[in-house]
């Protein structure tokens, strides 16, 4: 067991338990974000995202020396210039019965929690109850080659939408920087999952370890 998952582990047996098995479906927005639960991605999307897995380069993690987060640049910067910072703009796109300060800061909301299937208020007072997390890790991806890429392209990666996703803070604490290999959703979420994983390691010709190929073509098996 690598430390990853101990740690995991640990934060597990002392978190709520997660509806882990839970089989309802979590659907996917325009936007790619699970906002409304009962629909899955689109045939054509599980079937890119099939054709895409299989031109995926696979390889092992590198040692990881050297990751600091800032290594990505600033965090949650606003690079699609909507004049709103990628935080809120998730927040925004992710949450249901969304309230904001002024145009951009959103300042309570309800999330159905797609790693979970649990819902969530969120409330601004409270903010860490629903992060913001990278669907393909950050340090993973710096272990994967992020490490030699310039840092204008690590921030590209490390705010763009399509790798951001509204999640509840538990669960994202156990995923860490795991790739699906050692952490996996809820069953009813492993296919969007997979799908968007999927489509940023191509997006950013990141490679994926044999074993995060494996469990990627497992979930994309359940849609």
């Amino acid at each position: 067991m690598t430390w990853r998952n101990r740690v995991a582990a640990a934060v597990l047996a002392l978190a709520v338990p997660l509806a882990t098995g839970c089989e309802g479906s979590v659907g996917l927005s325009d936007t790619g974000s699970p906002k409304e639960p009962g629909s899955r991605p689109a045939a054509g999307e599980q079937g890119r995202a099939r054709k895409d897995l299989s031109g995926l380069r696979v390889a092992d993690e590198g040692s990881g020396g050297g990751y600091r987060r800032d290594e990505f640049g600033t965090r949650w910067k606003d690079t699609d210039h909507n004049g709103c910072d990628q935080r809120n703009d998730v927040l925004a796109r992710d949450l249901t019965g969304v309230a904001k300060k002024g145009r951009c800061v959103v300042t309570s909301g309800r999330l159905h929690d797609p790693y979970s299937g649990k819902d969530i208020t969120f409330a601004k007072s409270d903010a860490a109850e629903v992060q913001i997390d990278h669907v393909y890790p950050l340090a993973l991806a710096w272990r994967m080659g992020a490490s030699r890429w310039d840092e204008d392209r690590r921030e590209r990666f490390a705010n763009d939408h399509a790798n951001l996703l509204a999640v509840w803070g538990v669960p994202n604490r156990q995923k860490s920087d795991s790739g699906p290999g050692e952490w996996k959703p809820q069953k009813g979420f492993q296919c969007a999952y997979a799908v968007k994983y999927v489509a940023v390691a191509k997006k950013y010709e990141l490679p994926v370890t044999r074993a995060d190929h494996d469990a990627l073509q497992d979930f994309l098996g359940r849609c």
